[in-house]
């Protein structure tokens, strides 16, 4: 799998993660997902736990396609920077019905896993 193409699913995965946020609290009403949205409707806890998750994201997507736009600058897209990618795109897919069940230690290590792919991606775009 290529860069770019792991590049594109981690950005398909936030859009996912868009739907999966806004239709928890709207549910499937296209006249609540359709209007102004002026009054929210009480968030389950699964509905907020999935807001939660996607805020997360936004938080690692821009380093994310930092570094991935970093490696295809520079020309370093090496089996390294591969597999950090991939494993930072297979912990964020996994992090999503972690954090909407609710199973904080699991979470956690879903998150530093994904932490640990950006890693292992800077550290191969560094030459270390």
């Amino acid at each position: 799998m290529t860069l770019t193409t792991i590049v594109l699913f981690v950005l398909l995965l936030y859009v996912l993660q868009l739907f999966l946020q806004e239709t928890s609290r709207y549910g499937f009403d296209l006249k609540l997902i359709l209007g102004n949205r002026d009054v929210l409707p009480q968030a389950s806890q699964v509905a907020a736990r999935l807001e939660r998750a996607k805020n997360n994201m936004l938080e690692a997507l821009p380093l994310f396609l930092g570094l991935a736009l970093l490696a295809l600058a520079k020309g370093a897209e090496t089996r390294e920077v591969d597999e950090g990618a991939v494993l930072f795109l297979f912990a964020r897919v996994v992090y999503v019905p972690i954090y909407a069940a609710g199973i904080p230690v699991l979470r956690s290590l879903a998150w530093l896993t994904a932490m640990g792919g950006m890693l292992m991606m800077g550290l191969s775009i560094a030459g270390y």
